[in-house]
């Protein structure tokens, strides 16, 4: 079958202005730069404001690239609604990477089949579920890059992994250049 010009296609090419693929990071971007002083997150006596949410999420990205996280790599977290969680929604796929948010209330078993089954290349996990997460690094049998929330609202049962979310975050490049999906078919999250 032939393609048939439509009228409502003639002189009207794809661009940025007409198609660009929609995604939750484009709200970060646009966030940051209205409302760079506005509070974004609050947590405990801690208060973030956009433009430092938008720069730790770029850190976050830079951080994972840097450590060899790629295209379509599978980053797993096991977290409460801890900032972050809500800077790895962004930060991992502005990595464009694959996050895989965890079930608080799986066993090890399980756990380990999601991140075998994920295919995951790294896991930021919070020290609140360092017993069950420990237990499920152990039963995937391969090495992945563990990362260690250290909240200090939360309790502070232990760490697996080789670095902190903080330390981690040190590593990044706060101006780190990220694109958008590519389109809608690119997965951000499973």
């Amino acid at each position: 079958m032939s393609h048939v010009d439509s009228i409502y296609e003639v002189g009207l090419e794809r661009c940025e202005a007409n198609f660009t693929a929609l995604s939750p990071l484009s709200f970060i971007r646009r966030t940051a730069r209205v409302y760079p002083e506005h509070t974004a997150l609050v947590h405990g006596p801690q208060r973030q404001n956009w433009a430092d949410t938008y720069r730790r999420c770029r850190q976050l990205a830079s951080a994972l690239t840097r450590r060899g996280i790629r295209m379509g790599d599978t980053v797993a977290i096991m977290s409460p609604n801890v900032p972050a969680m809500y800077e790895a929604h962004f930060g991992v796929p502005m990595a464009g990477a694959v996050l895989n948010t965890l079930n608080i209330r799986l066993d090890a078993d399980t756990l380990a089949f999601i991140l075998d089954h994920g295919e995951a290349k790294a896991l930021i996990t919070d020290s609140e579920f360092f017993e069950v997460m420990r237990d499920a690094v152990e039963k995937i049998g391969r090495d992945i890059l563990v990362i260690d929330i250290d909240d200090p609202l939360g309790p502070k049962d232990g760490c697996i992994g080789e670095i902190t979310y903080e330390a981690l975050l040190a590593e990044g490049d706060p101006n780190f250049a990220w694109s958008l999906p590519a389109d809608e078919w690119q997965a951000i999250s499973l």
